[in-house]
């Protein structure tokens, strides 16, 4: 059967040419993504955080935004998007909820991939890894840096859970804010019980780079036993 819509899309026209000179990114068009750029312990790092800041430099919007993927207790996997907030040799972090629909799965699987989808720099980094909750003092100190009304939000919200319309959200933020003083009140808001940060310890990172006629570059590093192997893979 033929899908309907009442705007009908060319999805086969919408090619993109990638490696021009415009949207090549640090590397140039004509400097090829290689399996030698893997360097350091894990050999991932150093490259993935050039490529951030080179994200951040091209004012890539939201750069450290990473699509997570989950694994539930039904074997249905589940992505969203999620905003990094370390990253390191022990892995790659993340704040959220334990009672949202990835902190359910993630107790039932601990495991996730990560992507950062920079495509305007005709760039992607793959991550895997298992997972586990990052300690409370890591936490509390994410949590003393966020603005006060992200702090409400949290502090409000149980994620993932339905409610009844925007009205009741926004009337019940209103009334965490009154219990602790206010939007611009002084009074700490504390770090909810249902809430904190996972450590995503990466065991394979991929690094994509867009090239043209779809002959795109691909290098991945893939952690062992007490070594880290690199490889080229074909597109």
């Amino acid at each position: 059967m033929e899908p309907r819509s009442e705007h009908p899309l060319d999805l086969a026209a919408m090619r993109v040419g990638y490696g021009s000179a415009a949207t090549a990114g640090a590397d140039g068009v004509a400097v090829h993504l290689d399996v030698s750029w893997l360097t350091g312990d894990p050999p991932w790092l150093e490259l993935f955080e050039r490529w951030l800041a080179e994200a951040v430099a091209a004012t890539i919007p939201e750069p450290n935004a990473m699509v997570v993927g989950t694994v539930g207790a039904d074997g249905r996997p589940a992505t969203r998007t999620v905003l990094c907030k370390g990253v390191g040799a022990p892995g790659i972090s993340f704040f959220t909820g334990y009672e949202s629909a990835k902190g359910l799965a993630l107790a039932a699987n601990p495991v996730a991939s990560l992507t950062f989808p920079w495509i305007a720099l005709e760039r992607q980094v793959h991550f895997r890894g298992r997972v586990t909750r990052v300690g409370a003092e890591v936490t509390q100190a994410y949590w003393d840096s966020r603005p006060r009304g992200s702090q409400i939000s949290a502090y409000t919200s149980a994620q993932s859970q339905p409610i009844a319309d925007r009205a009741a959200l926004e009337a019940a933020a209103q009334r965490t804010a009154e219990r602790f003083g206010g939007i611009d009140g002084d009074r700490p808001i504390p770090v909810p019980p249902h809430w904190g940060g996972y450590l995503v310890d990466v065991d394979r990172a991929e690094f994509w780079q867009g090239r043209a006629d779809r002959l795109h570059n691909r290098v991945c590093a893939v952690r062992g036993e007490g070594r880290w192997d690199t490889a080229r893979l074909q597109p």
